[in-house]
């Protein structure tokens, strides 16, 4: 049998420009330890807080030196002889934070959750961050009814494509705001029915769209005076949750949304709700959501993949602002087709 050839992205510092900082290099895998499975990735996605982890921004930094990559999806390939949970070729769901942007990976087999075979594993890949994170900001905050409105900002990125199809499958009716008209079209194409690029008029824009329907929950990622806007939409007594600052900015609004309009903000962080959540309540999303994605009922737009021989050029792609589809590392090449 012939060794495996491993091999990582590394980086030992952190800084402005995240692809400087990030190199793929090779290891040597230990013997299998007890309990352990050996998992070949097929998938990893390159997430905004990936970029914000190698650039040093992000909320929870690991320590240095560090492999990049905090979600993704692999195939059990060897497994320790106590092992006899996990079948060999098993499709298995990565434990967050564990480092994916790898080829290979020996994890303890009682922290691996088996996912459904026969699925695209780069769709796989996304499940753990951007979907819980649409899904648990669309029901946590607003008890919202079928035919209720919410309007979210930066409905291109991967998390608002996300909430759009959840909103349609609970029979919400969702405003799709922009920032740029390049962005509009792509926005539609993955389900959306209204989609408004932002500007000062959002509110009146939006009023001729639902016909004056009362908004009751606003999902913002971009900060600044895009947060202010999207409050101007809400109902009395709304509330507009912040999840992320693409604008580089403080969420700007008036003190008169919170006295006069009973606006309420919150800020939504997916690692808290795992630091409160029981195992029973992160099974039950994962599950719901691994369903959908196996059923074909919940996908995300990715726009390339690349292998590890490329992690500058995957990371320089994920961090630009141009982007219409999520980026994806597949560490032991194209695997659409491997299940």
């Amino acid at each position: 049998m012939h060794p495996i050839k491993a091999r990582r992205t590394h980086y030992s510092e952190r800084g402005p420009v995240p692809q400087d900082v990030i190199s793929t290099v090779d290891f040597e895998l230990p013997p299998l330890a007890e309990g352990h499975v050996r998992v070949a990735v097929l998938a990893a996605p390159i997430n905004p807080s990936d970029v914000l982890t190698l650039t040093g921004e992000y909320g929870i930094l690991p320590p240095l030196p560090a492999v990049g990559g905090n979600e993704g999806v692999g195939r059990v390939i060897e497994a320790a002889a106590d092992v006899t949970n996990l079948a060999l070729g098993t499709v298995v769901l990565l434990p967050v934070g564990c480092g994916t942007w790898t080829t290979h990976l020996d994890l303890p087999a009682k922290h691996l959750v088996a996912l459904p075979s026969g699925v695209d594993p780069v769709q796989l890949s996304m499940l753990t961050v951007n979907p819980p994170t649409a899904l648990l900001m669309l029901t946590e905050f607003v008890d919202l009814q079928p035919g209720d409105w919410v309007i979210q900002n930066a409905a291109n990125s991967a998390v608002g494509g996300y909430l759009v199809q959840l909103a349609k499958l609970r029979g919400i009716n969702t405003i799709n705001v922009v920032r740029r008209a390049s962005a509009v079209d792509a926005v539609k194409a993955s389900g959306a029915e209204h989609v408004v690029v932002d500007a000062d008029d959002l509110p009146k824009r939006v009023h001729a769209v639902t016909g004056g329907a009362p908004i009751k929950l606003a999902i913002d990622c971009i900060g600044g005076v895009a947060t202010e806007n999207l409050a101007r939409c809400l109902v009395e007594g709304g509330t507009l949750v912040n999840y992320g600052a693409m604008s580089g900015e403080r969420c700007m609004i008036s003190p008169r949304y919170f006295v006069f309009r009973d606006i309420t903000l919150r800020g939504f962080w997916l690692s808290q709700w795992f630091k409160k959540a029981t195992p029973a309540q992160r099974m039950a999303v994962f599950g719901e959501i691994a369903k959908l994605i196996a059923e074909g009922k919940l996908e995300a737009r990715v726009q390339a993949t690349y292998d590890l021989d490329h992690i500058k050029q995957a990371v320089q792609a994920a961090a630009s602002g141009a982007r219409d589809g999520k980026i994806v590392l597949e560490p032991n090449g194209p695997s659409r087709a491997a299940i």
